[in-house]
């Protein structure tokens, strides 16, 4: 069995601007990182919590292109769509992002990754809102279970 370093998943609400940043370390290259956020199969087997099962309806993961996947656990069902609206190779992923269940709220999401060296890599991502109020709900909708879940899953995915 093979084992990994636990990074730390940083989730910081911005108290001056409705924004959300995470910041996470992965023992993996910007490469490897990259292709498990746009690879449908790859996202399917680590996006969210363990108690989901992923469906990805399209995942089309370049610039101009969208994306609408469902999670389903207990029976019950979680849309999630966008669009991506700049993709560049093993460094930046721009898009949008809805849940269906409050088609109102979009949030913009900035995903970067920094070559830290020695086949390391530090993501940012950044989740943009129109409120305080819609951020403080994104926050307590799970996302942090959600978040620190998917990146370990993630972690079980990259390690060689």
């Amino acid at each position: 069995m093979t084992t990994t370093k636990t990074h730390e998943t940083q989730i910081i609400a911005d108290p001056e601007v409705p924004l959300v940043r995470i910041i996470r370390e992965f023992d993996a290259p910007p490469e490897k990182v990259f292709r498990a956020h746009t690879d449908p199969e790859l996202v399917a087997q680590w996006l969210g919590p363990r108690r989901h099962v992923m469906h990805v309806d399209h995942y089309d993961c370049r610039t101009g292109g969208s994306y609408r996947y469902v999670l389903v656990s207990d029976g019950n069902e979680f849309g999630f769509h966008g669009c991506f609206h700049e993709v560049r190779p093993s460094e930046l992923i721009v898009q949008t992002f809805s849940f269906e269940g409050f088609p109102d709220g979009v949030a913009l999401e900035r995903l970067e990754l920094e070559d830290l060296g020695d086949g390391r890599t530090r993501l940012t991502a950044t989740s943009l809102v129109d409120s305080f109020e819609g951020r403080d709900a994104f926050i307590a909708s799970g996302m942090e279970e959600g978040v620190v879940e998917g990146y370990e899953r993630l972690d079980e995915l990259l390690a060689p």
